[in-house]
Parts: structure tokens; sequence; C-alpha cells
């Protein structure tokens, strides 16, 4: 789902009702959970969750004028997303979540390198995503970053 928001209240404002109310029981979970010094930012037309220029001025490879990616939230056609390079980066954190998933949640866990897929939105383990999201710190992030990211 194309979204021209410039603002998180935009983006969430731009939503039909039923995902209105997930994506800001998701927002608000990982915003009350997620370690001091990301920020929260339109990142790549999703709600994003970053490392500012003021943490890590390198800011992204892809595009050094936008900030490290961390989380993002969207709303996409036929799911809600959560997508955490966390996840993607450190394997003992993958593990962490897929086994504490596979105990919370009813169901087989649909998920890409970095993308947490929901289609059913009566299914999402907010408690889980909060823990998820609180997992690790800007610093943490920047360490498995630059140990991965290209020369």
């Amino acid at each position: 789902m194309k979204n021209s928001a410039s603002t998180p209240k935009e983006y969430i404002d731009q939503l039909p009702d039923d995902r209105k109310k997930v994506i800001k029981k998701l927002r608000a979970t990982i915003r009350k959970n997620l370690p001091k010094g990301f920020k929260e930012e339109m990142n790549y037309n999703m709600l994003g969750y970053v490392v500012p220029h003021s943490l890590y001025p390198a800011g992204y490879h892809c595009d050094t004028t936008k900030p490290l990616p961390f989380m993002n939230l969207a709303s996409q056609k036929n799911f809600v997303a959560v997508y955490h390079m966390g996840i993607y980066a450190d394997k003992k954190l993958m593990n962490w979540f897929t086994s504490r998933y596979e105990k919370t949640v009813e169901g087989k866990l649909d998920m890409g390198k970095s993308c947490i897929r929901f289609k059913k939105l009566d299914t999402i383990p907010y408690e889980l995503i909060g823990e998820l999201a609180g997992k690790m710190t800007p610093e943490e992030w920047i360490k498995f970053y630059e140990k991965a990211k290209p020369a």
C-alpha cells in the first residue's frame, strides 16, 4: 500500500480503520520498548526507527543522506509488516525470536530476512514485538552494521 505521508501521524491517518488500530498499537509497543537513541521518522515510505546522524554520522551506506535504518513498520497490501534489521544481522537474536514466536503464537511464522509478516491481524504478538524492539541498543546495532556493511 503506497503511502505519501511525510510524518508518522499522516501515515497512520491515511490507513483504513482496521489497519490504523493495529499500526497504532504496534507503534506504541515499539516506542515504549525501543532503547534510547533511536529516532522515529518516515523511512522508505514506512514508519521507521533509525539511528540518527547525530549518533552515526556516516548514515546508511546505500544513501548516506539517510540515517541508519533499524526497524520499520508498514501496512502492506495483504499484511502488516515489522522489519527488524537486528534479527537479520544477529543469528542469536533470530534464534531467540523464532523460538519465542513458536511458543507464543499458534500458527507458522511468516518471515523473510528481516520482515515479519502478519496476515491475520488478530494474532499479532504485541508483547513479543515489544521485547524484540528492546533487545538491541543503537550502539550494538552500529557494531553489527559496521561488521556486515560492504567496504
